[in-house]
């Protein structure tokens, strides 16, 4: 069976307070690279014409402006975490570049998220392709790597923005920001 495969790198900052790591409680940065192999949900055989299970732009696109628009360079932390309040209170603007994950946003429960909303991305053109396995790469010697249903692993929460074909990073409401009289 043919796989589509490709790669995107992004930086981003989280936090972890729930692991009992000292270290990684304090807000910090890591360079990432995401990889996805993506297969057709009904393969069948080369047309003899395009000879492609779907033309890489097309397979690729609407992920990787998400990744380059929303995820890059975007704040990770735990829908309890306390930072929130701040950003709530002092930075409302800001709140779109946090992406939140219920529990600590580990490598592992970003890239259940990531891969869940890849296959959201998917579904919604067509459903001719499914991500069956992903790779996130924290550092250059910590990978993470997934090939289960994301939805099976991550918190049953609704209409979870990891589950929307839309740019959206976390479940916020927009907060009306006053403007000075």
């Amino acid at each position: 069976m043919f796989s589509l495969i490709f790669s995107r790198r992004f930086a981003m900052a989280h936090r972890l307070i729930a692991g009992g790591s000292e270290k990684c409680a304090v807000p910090h940065g890591h360079n990432e690279v995401v990889t996805v192999r993506l297969q057709a949900v009904a393969p069948g055989p080369l047309d003899g014409t395009a000879n492609m299970v779907e033309p890489f732009e097309r397979a690729k696109s609407v992920w990787h402006r998400w990744i380059d628009e929303h995820v890059d360079h975007a704040l990770q932390l735990c829908v309890d975490d306390p930072l929130l309040d701040w950003f709530r209170q002092h930075e409302p603007q800001r709140l779109a570049r946090i992406l939140l994950t219920h529990g600590d946003p580990t490598t592992e429960a970003v890239a259940c998220c990531m891969m869940a909303k890849l296959n959201a991305f998917l579904a919604a053109d067509g459903g001719r392709l499914r991500c069956v396995d992903i790779r996130l790469e924290e550092t250059p010697t910590n990978v993470v790597a997934f090939d289960g249903d994301p939805l099976a692993v991550l918190p049953a929460v609704g209409d979870a923005w990891w589950t929307r074909a839309d740019m959206s990073i976390n479940d916020l409401r927009p907060v009306a920001v006053r403007l000075a009289s």
